[in-house]
């Protein structure tokens, strides 16, 4: 296992930032850890990296006790904070040779690094001369300029425009072939777009735990609808292959199908046996954006 976390537990004084976490992940697999805000990612990024440590649990990477060996465990991970601390009065070539000073990294491999993140015409620059999304690209260079097995991303992509995301998602991918990837962001087409697997966590505690094809699998569809009068939950009953259903407002109503058949002429019946007229109606379905809010809300 490239990376294997065992029951950890963080607390901030009173605030319990991660309650008994576990999860493993193995080489080639590039996962989405994604949560709302204040669900623990970072601080299980932090932990994972050695920059602070749990309360109790244990964490390995590349069977190298994290908490025993920190400085060995560096030396395999390439970390971009959320916050990307960076040497601002350097110049970006100054600042990627100190890093390689540090990893004992050929400075040959600086101008490979610079190409692939796609800083080669901002290079001769300062870097508080760049734009946010090109500062955010001089921390990804310094992640895998050492080229770690294990690559820990904590909003990679903050501050790109959308031609920059899509470069910075095909390097990810790339990386991701030889080696683990885990990183989190808010933005969930990215994830579909990279992930090989997602997890999804909140108040500190992992709540799904899945293949990403297994989750583009399920046959669930949710229909929500308004009616132009207020009906009773039993009616509902009427209805087959239903799982769940639930009142938006007053006449309006989100209900979730398991079933590959289109249910909205089920609806339409429904609606005319029942004497109801529908003032609108919208079907989609299951993605992981409506799996995350139904598992965070």
């Amino acid at each position: 296992m490239s990376i294997k976390v065992i029951a950890v537990s963080k607390t901030y004084k009173t605030q319990k930032a991660l309650n008994e976490v576990s999860f493993s992940a193995d080489k080639g697999q590039i996962i989405g850890f994604l949560g709302p805000n204040g669900a623990g990612k970072s601080t299980m990024m932090k932990i994972l990296t050695g920059f602070i440590k749990p309360n109790s649990g244990e964490v390995f990477v590349d069977e190298i006790d994290v908490l025993k060996n920190p400085i060995a465990a560096q030396k395999i991970i390439g970390y971009l904070p959320e916050h990307n601390p960076l040497y601002t009065d350097m110049y970006v070539r100054e600042y990627l040779q100190f890093q390689a000073s540090i990893f004992k990294v050929n400075k040959s491999e600086i101008e490979t690094c610079i190409e692939k993140v796609g800083l080669t015409e901002e290079a001769h620059k300062k870097i508080n001369e760049l734009s946010k999304g090109y500062q955010q690209r001089v921390g990804l260079a310094a992640a895998i300029l050492h080229n770690p097995k294990v690559l820990i991303l904590d909003e990679p992509t903050t501050g790109l425009d959308p031609n920059q995301i899509a470069e910075i998602r095909e390097l990810i991918k790339e990386l991701g072939r030889e080696k683990t990837v885990l990183f989190s962001t808010h933005i969930m087409q990215e994830v579909e777009a990279v992930c090989d697997r997602v997890i999804i966590i909140k108040k500190g505690a992992i709540l799904v735990d899945k293949k990403l094809s297994e989750l583009k699998q399920n046959n669930q569809q949710i229909i929500e609808v308004t009616f132009d009068r207020k009906i009773e939950e039993q009616f509902f009953k009427q209805l087959s292959d239903i799982i769940s259903l639930k009142n938006n407002s007053e006449n309006t109503w989100s209900l979730t199908f398991e079933s590959k058949e289109d249910k909205r002429s089920k609806i339409f019946d429904f609606a005319q046996h029942n004497s109801l007229k529908i003032l609108s109606l919208n079907a989609q379905h299951k993605n992981l954006e409506t799996l995350f809010k139904e598992v965070t809300s």
